[in-house]
C-alpha cells in the first residue's frame, strides 16, 4: 500500500514539476519578447511639438521632424524671408533669427540686412506665392517652388518662378533653420544662398 501511495505521490510531483517547467518556459519566451521590444525602442524618443502657427501636432523622433512639421516650418520661414516690405523686414528678421542655428545666424542676418537695405533704397517689397512644397524627411529639408513677385513703389516689376530649399536640424529640443538657398536647375545657387550671403 505504501509503495502505491509513494508512486502516486511521485507521479503527482512529476506532473507538478512538468507544469512548472512549462510555465517557466512560457514566461521566458514572454520575457525575451519584451526585452526584444525594449531594445528596439531604447533610445528612441518621440516628442510632440507645435509649430509657430498651430494647425496640427507633429512629432520629432530620432532627431528628425515629420514631413508635416517640415512643410509648416518651411512655409513659415519662407514667409519671414520672402514676404517682406521695407517696414516689415526688420521685425521679420528678428523672428527669423530666433529659429536659426547660432553658428549660421550671422550669415542669415547679413543676408537679411543686405535685403533690407535694397528694399528701403528701392521702396520695394516681395511676395512669394507658393506653388509646391516637397519635404524630405531623411535630409530634413523642404524644396519650395513658387512665384516671387516684386513691387517697386507699388507697381509690379517682376513675377519670376523660383525654387528654394530650406534645411533644418533638430537640436536643443527644437527644430532650427540650418540653411536657406535658391536652387538653379535643382542645384544650390551660390550667389543667393545663405552661406554665401556673408561674402557679398
Amino acid at each position: 500500500m505504501k509503495l502505491e501511495t509513494y508512486q502516486d505521490d511521485l507521479g503527482a510531483l512529476r506532473r507538478r514539476v512538468f507544469d512548472q517547467r512549462l510555465a517557466i518556459g512560457i514566461l521566458s519566451v514572454c520575457l525575451m519578447l519584451a526585452l526584444t521590444i525594449i531594445v528596439r525602442i531604447a533610445g528612441t524618443e518621440r516628442t510632440v511639438i507645435v509649430p509657430p502657427a498651430i494647425h496640427k501636432t507633429f512629432w520629432i523622433e530620432d532627431g528628425k521632424a515629420s514631413n508635416d512639421y517640415l512643410v509648416q516650418m518651411s512655409g513659415y520661414i519662407a514667409y519671414l524671408m520672402l514676404d517682406v516690405t521695407p517696414k516689415s523686414i526688420e521685425w521679420k528678421k528678428d523672428m527669423l533669427l530666433s529659429w536659426c542655428l547660432p553658428e549660421n545666424a550671422g550669415s542669415i542676418k547679413t543676408r537679411q540686412d543686405l535685403e533690407a537695405a535694397r528694399l528701403k533704397k528701392l521702396n520695394a517689397s516681395t511676395y512669394f506665392q507658393m506653388q509646391q512644397l516637397v519635404p524630405d524627411e531623411e535630409t530634413q529639408s523642404v524644396t519650395m517652388t513658387g512665384y516671387l513677385k516684386t513691387q517697386v513703389n507699388g507697381a509690379n516689376t517682376s513675377d519670376n518662378l523660383k525654387t528654394y530649399r530650406a534645411d533644418f536640424v533638430f537640436r536643443g529640443a527644437r527644430v532650427h533653420l540650418k540653411d536657406f538657398k535658391e536652387l538653379k536647375d535643382g542645384k544650390p545657387d551660390t550667389a543667393t544662398g545663405v552661406a554665401a550671403a556673408g561674402a557679398r
